[in-house]
C-alpha cells in the first residue's frame, strides 16, 4: 500500500482566501499581538511567518520582543498591556518559554476572550464540554485535515501520543467529540507499539525525530504527525519515519508543509473569531 501526502499548506492557503474575505467585510481590523521571549532560533522562524500570514490577510499585526532574560513582572505587565488594548483581539506569548518563566501563570494571565492560541483555562473547559469557544490551534488544524481525507471518524480507534496540554490533551478531547473512540499514550504508556498497530488514526507530538516507524501503523490508518525536528545535517523530520509510513499507512502529514500551516490558518482564525464575538 502507497499512501497518500495530507497537504496543509494547500488547505491553508484555502483557509486563509476564505478568511481574508471575511476580514475584508468586517467594520473593525482585526488585532493580533505577539510576544517573543529570548531569540530562539525556531521561535523567531514560527513568529516571522504568524507575521505574514497576518499581514496577507489584513489582519494588523504588532510583536513584542522582550530579552531571555525578563523577569515574569514585566512579562505579565506586558500581557495586561495587550489586554487592555482594545486595538488587540488576539493575544500569542509564543511558547516555549525560558525556565525561569512559569508558562501556566502567562496562559493565565491572557484574558480569555483574547486568547489566539486557546489555551486559556476557560477556553480547554468550554472545549472540554463541548462549547462554542476559541480552540487550540494545531488540534484544530489536524480536525480540518483529517475531514479533509474524507475519513469517517466516527466509531475508529484514534490514538494520540503525547499529552501536552497544547497538543495532546484537546487533541484528545475533539477526537472524542468526533466520536472516535480515543487512547492516549505517554513515555510511562507501555506497549505503545501494538497500541499504535490497533489504531484507525494516529496523531503524533512528542518531539522525538521518526520515533514512530513504518511497521506500527495498521494498513489504512491515518497518520497525522505534529513533530517537528531538525537533524544534525540539518533536514527537517517528524515524530514519524514519513517514508516508512507511507508503505502502511492511507494518509500521512509531510513534515515540513503539513500540520504547520494548518496551526498559523487557525491562529488567524481564532483572532478573527474573537474579533468578531468582541465587536458583536
Amino acid at each position: 500500500m502507497t499512501g497518500q501526502p495530507m497537504n496543509g499548506r494547500a488547505l491553508a492557503r484555502e483557509l486563509n482566501i476564505a478568511l481574508k474575505q471575511t476580514v475584508a467585510g468586517l467594520a473593525h481590523t482585526p488585532g493580533l499581538a505577539v510576544v517573543l521571549v529570548g531569540e530562539d532560533p525556531a521561535s523567531q522562524v514560527y513568529v516571522r511567518r504568524k507575521g505574514v500570514v497576518a499581514e496577507r490577510l489584513g489582519i494588523h499585526h504588532q510583536q513584542i520582543n522582550l530579552e531571555a532574560d525578563v523577569s515574569m513582572d514585566t512579562l505579565l505587565g506586558t500581557i495586561d498591556r495587550l489586554n487592555d488594548d482594545p486595538s488587540v483581539d488576539g493575544i500569542l506569548v509564543q511558547l516555549p518559554l525560558p525556565k525561569h518563566l512559569d508558562a501556566n501563570v502567562v496562559t493565565d494571565r491572557i484574558r480569555a476572550d483574547k486568547d489566539a492560541d486557546g489555551l486559556h483555562p476557560l477556553n480547554v473547559g468550554q472545549l472540554g464540554q463541548g462549547r462554542p469557544g476559541l480552540i487550540p490551534c494545531t488540534p484544530h488544524g489536524v480536525m480540518l485535515l483529517l475531514e479533509r481525507t474524507g475519513v469517517a471518524l466516527e466509531g475508529l480507534h484514534a490514538v494520540v501520543l503525547g499529552r501536552s496540554n497544547i497538543v495532546g490533551r484537546p487533541m484528545a478531547m475533539l477526537l472524542e467529540q468526533a466520536n472516535c473512540t480515543v487512547t492516549v499514550c505517554h513515555s510511562r504508556t507501555k506497549g505503545v507499539e501494538d497500541i499504535v498497530r490497533s489504531a484507525d488514526v494516529v496523531v503524533v507530538a512528542i518531539g522525538r525525530p521518526e520515533s514512530v516507524r513504518g511497521d506500527w501503523i495498521k494498513p489504512g490508518a491515518v497518520v497525522v504527525d505534529v513533530g517537528i525536528n531538525r537533524l544534525p545535517d540539518g533536514r527537517l523530520v517528524g515524530d514519524v519515519a514519513f517514508d516508512e509510513a507511507m508503505e502502511h499507512a492511507g494518509w500521512v502529514t509531510p513534515v515540513p508543509g503539513g500540520v504547520g500551516p494548518m496551526t498559523i490558518a487557525m491562529l488567524m482564525r481564532n483572532t478573527v473569531q474573537a474579533s468578531q464575538i468582541r465587536h458583536g
